[in-house]
């Protein structure tokens, strides 16, 4: 997506009906490739919705935080404006390909608290990964040599707005939806050095998606999430077991930092990790990871030797 601000949204709007009031359901945005390149588009259960029909082309992440152009957005949608590409004939990209940073969220559940006999923190515990982490759905995670590689799969908050000291009711005009992110972490460099970024900044650790979800029907605080590894299921939980949930999240990192159109905010793993686990399971190449979250979808990675 676009990384500049919209700025034809009026041009846009004018050509569907007002609707009086802004309603817009849950969306599903994906960022694609049909054979000529990245490109955006809105999923629907058979199709994908191009978005570069648009006049002035596809929004940018500060256009998803405004309701009434989602709301005619949609409208584009049900009455077959825009052109359509058939969702098996494309290839899935993340939806953020190098985010300005990325803030991590540790130790953010009450179930991944108690696997590690933890007190809950007072506040946020934040680290970062880096941007160069980032890889599409279906990707493969490349796994370091003599690296134990874990798995977590984590909601992602996508920011859509400058942001800076937000109190927890402005964060939701602020955020230009949700996603997957699989926090792939490496745990020998991550205990080895007794902190974070080395070992979770390997090429490839971030997969995000795959989709980019927005509108009044998702709720981030109560939806569920898991992981898979092989088909078995590791992690099994719900965002209601967040120690601090998104709008407190979101508001105490933009109180000491600025946050930027594109940056991901991602929100901390349940319990059930490998590392955690009792004998310790962690990924192995040839084995395939998928992340799930309700209204999301399921973000698949294969495993694979470096």
């Amino acid at each position: 997506m676009c990384l500049t601000v919209y700025t034809h949204v009026d041009t846009i709007t004018s050509m569907f009906k007002t609707r009086g009031q802004h309603t817009f359901s849950l969306m599903k945005f994906v960022r694609y490739n049909h054979g000529a390149g990245p490109a955006w588009g809105i999923k629907t259960d058979t199709a994908i919705h191009a978005l570069a029909d648009l006049p002035g082309g596809e929004p940018s992440y500060q256009d998803l935080t405004n309701r009434r152009y989602l709301d005619w957005l949609q409208d584009a949608v049900r009455n077959d404006t825009l052109s359509q590409v058939d969702a098996d004939e494309v290839s899935l990209l993340a939806p953020v390909p190098r985010p300005p940073k990325i803030v991590c969220a540790g130790l953010n559940y009450h179930d991944h608290a108690e696997e590690q006999d933890e007190e809950v923190p007072d506040v946020p515990l934040l680290f970062a990964k880096a941007p160069t982490t980032v890889t599409n759905p279906n990707s493969p995670i490349v796994h370091p040599r003599d690296e134990q590689v874990d798995y977590e799969v984590e909601l992602a908050v996508v920011i859509g707005r400058t942001a800076t000291d937000l109190n927890e009711a402005e964060v939701s005009d602020y955020v230009a939806g949700y996603t997957i992110l699989n926090d792939v972490s490496g745990r020998s460099a991550q205990f080895s050095d007794g902190q974070f970024f080395r070992g979770k900044s390997y090429d490839t650790f971030s997969p995000m998606g795959p989709t980019l979800v927005t509108g009044m029907n998702f709720d981030p605080n109560a939806v569920d999430v898991s992981l898979r590894v092989d088909g078995k299921t590791k992690q099994s939980s719900n965002t209601e077991e967040f120690i601090f949930d998104v709008p407190e999240l979101v508001s105490y990192i933009s109180a000491n930092m600025t946050l930027q159109p594109g940056d991901v905010v991602s929100t901390g793993t349940p319990g059930g990790v490998g590392i955690f686990r009792d004998p310790v399971d962690l990924l192995e190449p040839g084995q395939i990871c998928e992340a799930e979250i309700e209204g999301i979808g399921t973000l698949t990675n294969p495993v694979v030797a470096e």
